[in-house]
């Protein structure tokens, strides 16, 4: 038995009680208590770091858990883009039929009706998405949410405001789908020689 003790003690990494002989003066016991004192205050240290460190761990832990979040958050809100991107053509050209079959007199009352009534039908769809028109005529031009085709001379608005919408564009939430195309105003060639 004397000799497994040895072999617990000869064990490397374990920190044991120093053994208490029989006979100890009190220099041996103020070394111990030193030697006590030390090992308890880099307990201490060691502890405290092994504390700061789980913190750290706990804060980063709880910003991925906020920033996955938040992606899957925007995920889902975007997740219909391509989707409804696709449709958008399909809106013009109902659009463009409807508007068509209301100005020639001959078309068929219902034809008109079934359009209107399909259109209506894909704009609330649009809305459960959170998919709105901008709005683009009466307004300055915004590259942001506007693609000039064409550019028109007039004095009847001030220069680069928005006077025909030729094609709607179209928002998801805050984020643009599609830009509007449209003419934009510029002043008259005359009026430009002018104000030289």
């Amino acid at each position: 038995m004397g000799k497994e003790n040895n072999r617990l003690d000869d064990v490397k990494g374990v920190d044991r009680p120093p053994r208490e002989p029989d006979n100890l003066s009190e220099e041996t016991i103020q070394d111990t208590e030193k030697e006590l004192q030390v090992r308890l205050e880099r307990t201490e240290i060691q502890a405290k770091e092994n504390y700061d460190r789980l913190l750290r761990v706990s804060a980063d832990f709880e910003n991925y858990k906020k920033r996955m979040n938040r992606e899957s958050e925007s995920f889902k809100k975007y997740a219909n883009e391509s989707l409804i991107r696709e449709l958008l053509p399909v809106v013009d050209n109902l659009e463009r039929a409807f508007d068509s079959a209301s100005l020639n007199q001959e078309a068929s009352q219902s034809l008109v009706k079934g359009v209107h009534l399909t259109i209506s039908e894909i704009q609330n769809i649009f809305k459960r998405f959170s998919v709105k028109p901008i709005s683009s005529v009466n307004k300055p031009f915004d590259p942001a949410f506007h693609q000039a085709v064409i550019q028109e001379e007039t004095d009847a608005v001030d220069e680069n405001m928005v006077i025909k919408e030729l094609q709607k564009g179209y928002l998801i939430h805050d984020r643009l789908l599609r830009p509007a195309m449209v003419v934009v105003s510029k002043s008259p060639a005359n009026q430009n020689k002018d104000n030289e």
